[in-house]
C-alpha cells in the first residue's frame, strides 16, 4: 500500500494532539460510509486505506502509548466492518456516534 498521507507522515502528523489526530480520522471513516452507501465501493475502499493509514500513524506516535489498546480496538472493528464478517456488529450510525466526539471535541477547542 502506497503512502496516501506523506505530508503528515513526514512527523507533522505527531505534531498533532490526539483528539485532532482521531478527528482527521473520522473525517476518512465518515467518508468512507458515504461512499459505502452509494455503493460506490472504490471510492469506499480508499478512503478506508487512507482511514487506516492514519491510524497506523496514531498507533506508531509515542505520545499515544496509553491509548494503544482502544486505538488498536477501533482499527481491528474498523477492518471487520468494511472487510470482515462484522463480528462486533458495527454499523454506519455506531462509527459515526464514536467518531462525532472527537469532531466535536476539536470544534469546541478551536
Amino acid at each position: 500500500m502506497t503512502v496516501q498521507h506523506k505530508n503528515l507522515s513526514n512527523g507533522r502528523w505527531q505534531e498533532m494532539e490526539f483528539i485532532e489526530q482521531m478527528a482527521n480520522i473520522a473525517s476518512e471513516v465518515e467518508r468512507s460510509l458515504k461512499w459505502k452507501e452509494k455503493k460506490n465501493t472504490p471510492y469506499a475502499e480508499k478512503a478506508i486505506e487512507r482511514a487506516l493509514e492514519l491510524l497506523d500513524m496514531t498507533l506508531d506516535d509515542p505520545k499515544n502509548k496509553l491509548r494503544l489498546r482502544e486505538i488498536a480496538r477501533v482499527r481491528e472493528a474498523l477492518v471487520d466492518f468494511f472487510y470482515g464478517t462484522n463480528e462486533y456488529g458495527s454499523s454506519a450510525v455506531s462509527w459515526q456516534s464514536y467518531f462525532s466526539n472527537f469532531t466535536f471535541a476539536v470544534r469546541k477547542a478551536c
